[in-house]
């Protein structure tokens, strides 16, 4: 007697399929949009908001406005001088429709540096192509990649410790982004992988750094234009 079964296998590789996507969304889009989602079919994986920088091809340069703060364990280091400059992508790079705009940055340099502990200096190295990510919003998000080993923090004095960030692979430091004259970039508390070796007076065991800064983003191409995130 012939028996005939449910076809299980195509609905199974249906629902690994829908599953693979999903996680293939998540990890391409790691600057979530919040708020309510639109009704979608059910194991469909929710899209990002369209996303637009302007102007597109302008340059751009991020200025520290006030201090930028790295906590690793007890030890506060302060930079007061912080400076990184990029270009928004040509059309129609600049748009996604369903997602951030990224864009390659130089690195952010950090100077003007000192740290909570008495008789302890410090200063910090920057290397490789760093890169932001736009992504529309409320708020918007913005996403700070930093390349493996591409921070390096040291300190010197009573004691001598290397931190440095993004240890053993590219690390995204999360932030927000205001529209403005100029915008801004914000990062609040955000949490950076960091490993820190040396001796007695370091935070050895800390295996994150806390990350606080406000950048001042102006339009280099047309300085009386603005650098802009909508949708």
């Amino acid at each position: 007697m012939t028996m005939t079964h449910p076809a299980r296998p195509t609905h199974r590789r249906r629902v690994w399929w829908a599953a693979g996507t999903g996680i293939a969304a998540a990890l391409a889009l790691p600057l979530a949009v919040t708020g309510p989602a639109a009704a979608l079919p059910a194991g469909a994986a929710p899209l990002a908001a369209s996303t637009t920088v302007l102007p597109a091809g302008h340059g751009f340069t991020a200025t520290l406005s006030g201090k930028a703060t790295f906590k690793a364990g007890s030890v506060v280091v302060t930079c007061t001088v912080s400076t990184s400059s990029g270009q928004v992508p040509a059309a129609p790079g600049n748009h996604n429709a369903a997602g951030p705009v990224s864009s390659s940055t130089t690195p952010a340099t950090y100077s003007s540096c000192t740290t909570s502990l008495p008789g302890v200096s410090a200063s910090v190295t920057t290397s490789g192509t760093w890169g932001v990510a736009m992504q529309m919003g409320a708020p918007v998000t913005a996403g700070l990649t930093i390349p493996t080993g591409g921070f390096v923090l040291k300190t010197s004095g009573l004691a001598s410790c290397t931190v440095t960030a993004a240890p053993t692979a590219a690390a995204t430091v999360p932030g927000t982004w205001a529209n403005g004259a100029p915008s801004t970039l914000t990062f609040t508390n955000a949490a950076v992988p960091v490993k820190v070796v040396g001796g007695f007076g370091c935070p050895t065991t800390a295996t994150s750094s806390v990350f606080n800064a406000t950048y001042k983003v102006a339009d280099t191409t047309a300085p009386a234009s603005q650098i802009t995130v909508t949708g």
